[in-house]
């Protein structure tokens, strides 16, 4: 089959009534499956230092009890990779669909097994064992959750605004982010006896019906439209898995890159910056007040995630995504440091531009760019492996760091900083994919930069129909 021409883009016209209801049932389904994720991370983040090293652990040396809480936090990023390589392959095998509702099904149950779960003081090292076993289900599917949300909204997407669309289902990052932080802040009022005993399991069994909404949502939705080109050309990968090792390296080495300071960062500020900070007050620090820094970035995040995609839209994904990443090297000794003085109030405005600003300002553009690097027989998986490999890169290093820094804050701040100038690096390695046609099968990577849109001001569409 002859390939489209490059700036042809399949997908059905805005005012077929039939595609903007099933533009509005992806957005609800991705938006809905991205904070029932990153409820669940954030969550069991502030969960990790402040009660499951009490509960889950002996308690003959609480500061090796911490170190052994946050390895189940970091055993979570080990299984997104195969969670992401297995499913994402299935994803560019029979469609995007099946796919979500598995992987909302696999990680919100093993998030509301974790509430069930006996402590320690019950059933012994039984506990801990259960509990890495079900954080391993939970990084499982969400490896493959929020690829497959990103690649859904990408190709549902009207091309002229892909990226304030992609964005709008990252939303749900910040929305299940915001909530984890009031509902912990909230339960961290009750009297410790009683917060210990039932009141932390009662956020994680909240998750089941995050579980059933998003599954109601997504058994309505309808296939997105570029796959069922695929489909319609006899195009789909028989090999996905063999497709992304000979054609998409390129893709996937460079898709790391951008993420490790969105990623990193965003560990670092959402979940690593509090532990340090109790490092450095003691144990007596009010980690509910705390809290509030991840509440009002996540605030922040709720407008300036879908402001930066939309900007994407007009100045080139590159451009923004340089900047954030440019924001967060500058940001990052400054922020550390603050950190350091142990200051509340300083604290939480350090966390909430942490998150609101430097991080939301590179996920804005990094929602449609991800999926535009990649071409569609192998985009699922491509997406897949270079959010969930750029994970434990920057996750399970920054965990390991904030267990042996003892309060070092340079330490910490050279590691950001090293993040940043890797993302910043990276955007210099692609070309422009602004409006690319999400149909080719060539990845973004191996093109020309005129080829891939690197003129956004010329950069001219022509609208293809596709009957569902």
């Amino acid at each position: 089959m002859a390939m489209s021409d490059p700036r042809t883009v399949a997908m059905p016209p805005a005012e077929d009534p039939e595609y903007a209801a099933n533009l509005r049932r992806a957005t609800y389904a991705s938006s809905i499956g991205s904070a029932l994720e990153y409820f669940d991370f954030a969550l069991y983040g502030l969960s990790t230092a402040l009660i499951f090293n009490v509960l889950f652990f002996p308690q003959g040396d609480p500061a090796m009890a911490t170190v052994a809480a946050f390895a189940t936090f970091g055993v979570g990023f080990l299984a997104r990779p195969f969670g992401g390589f297995i499913f994402g392959a299935l994803g560019d095998k029979v469609g995007r669909k099946w796919v979500l509702v598995i992987t909302i099904l696999l990680m919100g149950g093993a998030s509301t097994a974790i509430g069930l779960l006996p402590t320690f003081e019950t059933i012994g090292y039984a506990a801990p064992i259960l509990l890495v076993v079900l954080r391993l289900l939970q990084g499982f599917g969400a490896g493959a959750e929020q690829a497959g949300a990103t690649v859904l909204m990408a190709e549902y997407a009207p091309i002229r605004r892909r990226g304030f669309y992609a964005a709008l289902p990252f939303i749900g990052i910040q929305a299940g982010t915001l909530l984890a932080a009031v509902v912990f802040s909230l339960i961290s009022l009750m009297p410790t006896d009683q917060l210990l005993s039932w009141g932390w399991r009662v956020p994680f069994l909240c998750s089941f019906v995050l579980i059933l909404v998003a599954l109601f949502i997504r058994m309505r939705l309808r296939e997105t439209p570029t796959f069922v080109e695929l489909e319609k050309s006899e195009q789909v990968a028989e090999h996905p898995v063999r497709d992304i090792f000979t054609h998409g390296l390129p893709g996937v080495i460079v898709g790391i890159g951008l993420r490790m300071a969105e990623n990193g960062g965003s560990y670092m500020f959402n979940t690593l910056a509090l532990a340090f900070f109790v490092t450095v007050v003691g144990p007596e620090a009010d980690k509910s007040l705390l809290t509030w820094g991840v509440t009002l970035g996540s605030l922040i995040g709720v407008f300036s995630v879908p402001f930066t995609g939309h900007l994407s839209d007009r100045f080139g994904r590159r451009t923004v995504y340089r900047f954030g990443a440019v924001f967060m090297l500058v940001y990052t000794f400054p922020a550390w440091w603050l950190l350091s003085l142990g200051n509340y109030a300083i604290a939480i405005g350090v966390i909430a531009v942490g998150i609101g600003v430097a991080v939301n300002s590179m996920l804005g553009p990094q929602c449609a760019m991800l999926p535009e690097l990649f071409g569609n027989r192998h985009r699922y998986l491509g997406v897949a492996m270079a959010r969930e490999i750029s994970a434990v890169l920057a996750g399970v290093l920054g965990a390991y760091l904030i267990a042996v820094s003892d309060g070092n804050w340079v330490l910490l701040a050279i590691y950001m900083g090293v993040l940043a100038l890797i993302t910043a690096a990276s955007t210099f390695l692609v070309p422009e994919t602004l409006r690319r046609d999400l149909t080719r099968v060539d990845d973004a990577v191996k093109v020309s930069r005129d080829e891939s849109g690197g003129d956004v001001s010329a950069t001219t569409v022509t609208i293809r129909t596709v009957r569902w």
